[in-house]
């Protein structure tokens, strides 16, 4: 799959973590995953809303990935978990 595809992919489809707490599509940014401190590649990323993203929000509503990864993956799996789930989504709905 082609980058831009991807990433329209993952615009269409809406912060993985709002999808799966409260079955809303949310405008996303684009979070990349990473190995160490580099990221992995464009096609390792997973949709996520700014206030999933960058907001730096931890409270009982929501927790932002950065700069708290250890509770983000806590309360909503691991970045490979949703990574996986956003691959079989946009494998399902790309296979239609």
């Amino acid at each position: 799959m082609k980058v831009k595809d991807w990433f329209n992919a993952l615009s269409d489809m809406g912060c993985i973590v709002c999808l799966n707490e409260h079955g809303v599509v949310s405008q996303p940014d684009i979070h990349h995953l990473t190995s160490g401190s580099k990221r992995i590649g464009d096609l390792h990323t997973i949709p996520l809303c700014p206030t999933h993203h960058r907001f730096g929000i931890n409270n009982s509503f929501a927790v932002s990935r950065h700069p708290w990864k250890q509770e983000f993956e806590r309360r909503y799996g691991t970045e490979a978990e949703l990574y996986a789930q956003v691959l079989k989504l946009v494998t399902e709905s790309t296979a239609s």
